[in-house]
């Protein structure tokens, strides 16, 4: 074969690498974690250097999971207990919003290396620790007797049930958010509980309005 015709193969085989390697930096462009945002999109960002295990990064995560769960179990429940169109758009917001925001919490304790439950009280991470009362392990959460009362109702007794549950849950969340915002000593967490204690304080006034049109008192 002469130099001219194994030029042309040169060439290709030339043009083959870069196409490989081009491909393999935009891979790897697209797989690269993203910072959390506020709002809970993203996936999930971990700084260098693992909170211990008494921070308020650990502790904040692991609480304020345990308190997005029941908020998503309340909104699953009135969900199905009224047909109110305004009420089941904010019931599909919370279920969306905190089951996302709670998810990167916990991958956040799995790449600290922590568990998800700690033997000392909720809340401790924030100077006063909480007791369990009834089922309600934290400030702002319903007792198993508000959730028996909630699954029982139906129509607008539902509704405004859930709208003053929840609304004493988010105000305890958001004060969780702020005291974790001003605390925690990774940018993942400070601004996850930033954005969550101004979404909450957002929906506050939300439920606010709503109940005063279903007549009742915030």
């Amino acid at each position: 074969m002469t130099s001219a015709a194994r030029a042309p193969r040169s060439l290709v085989w030339a043009g083959a690498v870069v196409f490989v390697v081009a491909v393999g930096l935009v891979l790897l462009m697209v797989v690269r974690p993203s910072a959390a945002s506020p709002s809970g999109a993203g996936t999930t960002r971990v700084s260098a250097g693992a909170p211990a295990e008494s921070s308020a990064d650990v502790g904040f995560a692991r609480d304020m999971s345990v308190h997005h769960q029941q908020a998503v179990e309340m909104a699953f429940i009135v969900r199905d207990r009224t047909d109110d169109e305004d009420v089941r758009r904010l019931a599909y917001d919370i279920i969306n919003t905190q089951a996302n925001q709670r998810g990167m919490m916990l991958g956040w304790l799995d790449a600290w290396d922590m568990p998800k439950s700690s033997e000392g009280p909720p809340m401790e991470w924030m100077g006063h620790p909480a007791t369990a009362t009834d089922g309600a392990l934290m400030p702002g959460m319903a007792t198993d007797a508000q959730l028996d009362r909630l699954r029982a109702a139906e129509g607008r007794a539902a509704e405004v049930l859930f709208l003053h549950l929840m609304t004493v849950h988010h105000r305890a969340g958001a004060d969780m958010a702020r005291a974790a915002a001003a605390s925690a000593s990774t940018d993942e967490i400070r601004e996850l509980a930033a954005g969550m204690a101004r979404a909450q304080e957002s929906e506050i006034a939300l439920m606010a309005d709503m109940l005063e049109a279903r007549g009742a008192n915030p």
